[in-house]
């Protein structure tokens, strides 16, 4: 696959993501464009947070059926389902970041990634 072909896919995944977040009302959606950050092994980071671990569970679940449903594809790794304080779903290209608003405010990923492009998007 060409690099090209590569970054529309990742940049289709991630706004695939976006739209998954959307669908169960995640709080202050940003994409965070890597590729130009040194260091950083994926393409974009998506992140987002809701008041409650059912909401952060549902939102993780949103993710993983409009990617399924679009792409075909599951995550190849997923971490935090248990609590519903912090969950990542990695689809390797695409990291996907969903907190309950404390533990994002506690760990501040968009600060840690400061020199990334980032993209802000409204909830449904």
């Amino acid at each position: 696959m060409s690099k090209d072909k590569k970054l529309l896919s990742s940049e289709n995944l991630a706004e695939i993501v976006v739209l998954g977040m959307q669908e169960k009302k995640g709080n202050e959606i940003v994409r965070l464009d890597m590729r130009e950050v040194n260091g950083s092994v994926s393409d974009y980071f998506v992140i987002c947070h809701a008041d409650s671990n059912v909401q952060v569970n549902a939102i993780a679940n949103s993710v993983e059926h409009e990617v399924y449903k679009a792409l075909g594809q599951d995550p190849w790794r997923k971490e935090g389902q248990g609590n519903g304080e912090w969950i990542l779903l990695d689809f390797v290209d695409v990291v996907v970041h969903i907190f309950k608003t404390d533990k994002r405010n506690h760990y501040g990923i968009e600060d840690l990634w400061g020199d990334a492009v980032t993209q802000a998007y409204q909830s449904a």
